[in-house]
């Protein structure tokens, strides 16, 4: 801590005054640079911001289905603003789109971190009715944020799990309990999925705005932003 002598500018009064001395704190002085201007501290975090939409999918032979997404991220990361996960409405297929499920359901979240390893994810699980009205899942996909900041659009191949055996698939059928993953964050994860029987059903097509801040200054470059003018989003 500095401090500094607070005088009247005339010495004969300041002895006058010794008794009484005053001081105040001064500022901390800045590091100045060649150029005289002061350095700013490096940074330590990143931040990474996602906004976009979950916009249709495409599910031959099913109908009035919806969505939910969460967001699967390494330990280093931590969000710092908006919804790690959500539920859309249900969607039904019409005259102009008979094969297009429109959910345009929105995403906005941002996150910080020290580290990319462990760039974030989205995990998508989409459900609907069955033939006895059951809620069963019709699919589930993942897909990372993408790295370039700017407007991207990406459309993910969806998959459901499957019975190991004849039987179970008959008493699934007749119970209503499809087989389906107890945490749908295990999509997003490799550990234990070479077991899994699965078969592709359907697509889901989301788009992505993505912002990134302060990665070039921690020494990391993903590229410059996609697309010209107001398509492309900045990298700070």
């Amino acid at each position: 801590m500095l401090w500094r002598f607070c005088g009247s500018g005339s010495p004969r009064r300041d002895a006058e005054r010794s008794a009484a001395q005053k001081f105040v704190r001064c500022a901390a002085p800045s590091v100045a640079t060649a150029t005289g201007v002061p350095a700013m501290a490096a940074p330590s975090v990143f931040l990474l911001a996602v906004s976009g939409e979950i916009e249709s999918g495409e599910f031959p032979g099913f109908d009035d289905l919806y969505c939910k997404f969460c967001f699967v991220y390494g330990q280093d990361w931590v969000p710092t603003a908006g919804l790690e996960e959500g539920i859309s409405q249900i969607t039904s297929k019409s005259s102009v789109s008979p094969t297009t499920l429109v959910w345009n359901f929105p995403i906005d979240i941002t996150f910080k971190s020290t580290n990319p390893f462990g760039w974030p994810q989205i995990v998508l699980s989409v459900y609907g009715p069955d033939f006895f009205g059951h809620d069963v899942v019709r699919g589930y996909g993942a897909v990372h944020v993408p790295f370039v900041p700017g407007r991207h659009k990406r459309t993910i191949a969806m998959f459901v799990p499957e019975s190991s055996s004849r039987l179970q698939q008959l008493t699934s059928w007749f119970t209503g309990r499809r087989p389906e993953f107890t945490d749908p964050r295990v999509v997003a994860q490799g550990e234990g999925r070479e077991v899994t029987r699965v078969r592709s059903q359907g697509f889901v097509t989301i788009s992505f705005n993505v912002m990134t801040k302060d990665l070039h200054k921690l020494g990391y470059d993903v590229g410059a932003a996609e697309g010209p003018g107001p398509q492309g989003l900045p990298s700070f």
